[in-house]
């Protein structure tokens, strides 16, 4: 997962992207390594954060998919930090204590508990 922002002045970015947590030490130290050659203010890596995503070809066709997603998880509290979406795939970071509780809860909110 990749995103950008844009601030306020417009003139900067800020950057959020992921790596599996095995990687995340390397992934720091390699950007730290480069930061004059890439020039950025500051790293805030983060290992308390997962990704969950909602995938599927039937997105294209079945309206509302995403907002079931960011509505399950309103529900159950849990906030967004990040999202990324694409045509077949909604992808949310959130704070891992919540990791179970998430998929739980999108689990029965699409049906997939009573499938099979």
């Amino acid at each position: 997962m990749i995103v950008q922002s844009a601030s306020e002045d417009g003139r900067t970015a800020d950057l959020t992207f992921t790596v599996a947590r095995a990687e995340l030490d390397r992934a720091v130290a390699v950007l730290e390594k480069g930061k004059n050659l890439i020039g950025f203010a500051a790293l805030k890596p983060d290992p308390n954060v997962v990704k969950v995503s909602v995938i599927g070809v039937g997105m294209r066709s079945h309206a509302g998919v995403a907002k079931q997603m960011f509505q399950t998880l309103a529900d159950k509290g849990i906030n967004i930090q990040v999202i990324s979406t694409s045509e077949i795939k909604v992808s949310v970071l959130i704070a891992a204590e919540y990791t179970e509780l998430a998929l739980r809860a999108l689990h029965t909110a699409y049906g997939l508990d009573t499938a099979g």
